[in-house]
């Protein structure tokens, strides 16, 4: 097994925190107060909540991971340590897939409010670009892998530049709307929608796609000083806070809404409000607040793009460093610490999600499902490593672990249900696809470490996983299910299909944990 190689470690705690705020306060604040208010109303402010559960468990488990193994790419490496090769590329595919299209997601966000002003950069009656403004989103692109490309400082001090305003603005939010709140837009029906209106917010409505500041941090684990510590403190700090600050956002939003403008029922709300915090400031008269917003607008899913083009090329050479795609892009260059070419590919990648994906929510729910697949591995990762790893060193030790897992699994499972049939089919489908082709070309796979018939004998707990989300997704209620399941009873089948799949996961692993120790040194270029 290849290791870590040869990254400087020039990323503080400071540094480490503010990558990870400023990868969860980006595109996501600035749109989905109102997407959240329309599919569940006031009771989506529950939403966020329920949200920051389930991402600060699964970050407790990130940061047990990070610490014991700080690895650059450690998201798509830990399965690879723990289930093999084929694991490790079924994660690393669908991660890719996902952080790639979240770059293109934020600079078509800044392109959208930039129209504010500029008109001419969005066809009129639609949300697609001209093409001055697709070359608005080339510019940043290549404005973000320039940052990038110089050295892992000029990304951490851009970033840094960048949040002492995309900071300031949403508490400045939060302070005005405050004096414009009315308790009357509460008092009606809270749960317009029931509990399955908070369902969908939470995985369609924003709200996972808004906690996603939780893999850069992971992502750049090899950089980091002192990892054992800043790793864990830097995910606790920014999943509690950015919680707090979102539920008082989607609160504040929801009672400084006009009480006449509700009388349409609350999924209007996502149509008169397209631009949330900008249009309710207009609707108030304050027109300096709405040109604030603006501007945060074109700096926060700016510096977002930033941090994502540098956290996508980690994760590409990670993927590399596995064995299962081309080399090249596991070399590193010398002279600044920087994998340039899986840079290059984050950034191609990044230009061609922009043809087919005009608007910033036609990718949301796709990216947040995919992402949380991702997170989903990392419990089961953890317990494995109490199988396979004994020896394996915990800096941190996490009370409870052995609860905080499972069920960290069962929440990631819950979110992939409630985002829908449409979503799960094809997402899920196109994962079974890959697991063929892998097996396929079992000729060509790495097997120098494990065999292949151990890879795929722990390897098909994931199968199973997908399949059963599959099938409790097409009996379901959610995003054109048939509609045969319904709450409790379809949540009671998914925790208990995945306690089955997590212990599956876990006594069927690699019978010794195939980890790298950072003996070896990678190429450089």
């Amino acid at each position: 097994m290849s290791n870590q190689g040869n990254f400087k470690k020039t990323i503080s705690l400071l540094d480490l925190i503010l990558i990870g705020m400023g990868a969860i306060f980006g595109s996501a604040w600035l749109f989905a107060v109102s997407n959240v208010a329309s599919k569940a109303g006031p009771a989506g402010s529950f939403s966020w909540i329920i949200g920051g559960v389930i991402i600060l468990l699964i970050g407790l488990v990130y940061a047990e991971l990070g610490a014991a193994l700080p690895r650059t790419g450690g998201i798509i490496r830990y399965p690879v340590y723990t289930h093999g090769h084929l694991v490790g590329y079924l994660i690393s595919f669908i991660t890719i897939v996902a952080y790639t299209s979240l770059i293109s997601i934020e600079v078509t966000a800044v392109r959208q409010y930039v129209a504010y002003w500029f008109p001419g950069l969005t066809i009129k009656g639609s949300e697609s670009p001209t093409i001055i403004g697709w070359l608005l989103q080339f510019a940043l692109l290549c404005l973000f892998f320039l940052l990038n490309y110089w050295s892992v400082k000029a990304f951490a001090k851009s970033n840094l530049i960048i949040s002492v305003f995309k900071y300031f603005v949403p508490l400045t939010i939060i302070i005005v709307l405050i004096f414009h709140f009315k308790s009357a837009n509460f008092a009606g029906e809270f749960a317009p929608f029931g509990f399955g209106g908070v369902q969908t917010s939470i995985s369609t409505g924003g709200v996972m796609f808004a906690y996603l500041g939780l893999h850069p941090i992971v992502s750049v684990a090899g950089e980091v000083k002192n990892p054992q510590r800043n790793i864990p403190v830097a995910l606790l700090i920014c999943i509690i806070v950015s919680a707090c600050v979102y539920t008082i956002l989607q609160v504040v939003f929801i009672g400084a809404i006009p009480t006449d403008m509700l009388n349409d029922g609350w999924k209007a709300i996502g149509r008169e409000f397209s631009l949330p915090f900008k249009d309710i400031a207009v609707l108030l008269g304050m027109g300096w607040l709405a040109t604030l917003v603006v501007l945060d607008a074109i700096l926060s899913p700016g510096g977002n793009g930033n941090i994502f083009m540098n956290t996508t090329s980690r994760l590409v050479y990670a993927w590399a460093r596995n064995g299962t795609l081309f080399k090249i892009f596991a070399k590193v260059n010398k002279p600044t610490g920087i994998p340039r070419p899986s840079l290059w590919l984050s950034f191609a990648l990044a230009v061609f999600w922009t043809l087919p994906f005009p608007s910033w929510d036609a990718l949301v729910n796709v990216c947040s499902v995919a992402l949380i697949l991702s997170y989903a591995i990392a419990p089961v990762s953890a317990a494995a490593l109490n199988v396979n790893a004994k020896q394996l060193k915990k800096p941190l030790q996490i009370k409870g672990m052995a609860v905080i897992a499972p069920v960290s699994f069962i929440f990631a499972s819950y979110i992939v249900y409630w985002s829908g049939w449409n979503t799960v089919s094809w997402l899920l489908g196109s994962q079974l696809v890959m697991f063929a082709v892998y097996c396929a070309c079992k000729k060509y796979v790495p097997q120098d470490d494990v065999s292949f018939a151990q890879q795929l004998k722990s390897s098909w707990w994931i199968v199973g996983y997908y399949v059963m989300l599959l099938i409790l997704s097409f009996l379901g209620s959610f995003g054109n299910g048939l509609g045969l399941l319904r709450t409790p009873v379809d949540l009671i089948l998914i925790a208990l299909g995945s306690i089955a799949v997590f212990y599956w996961a876990k006594y069927t692993a690699l019978p010794k944990a195939v980890i790298d120790y950072d003996e070896k040194k990678e190429e450089t270029v």
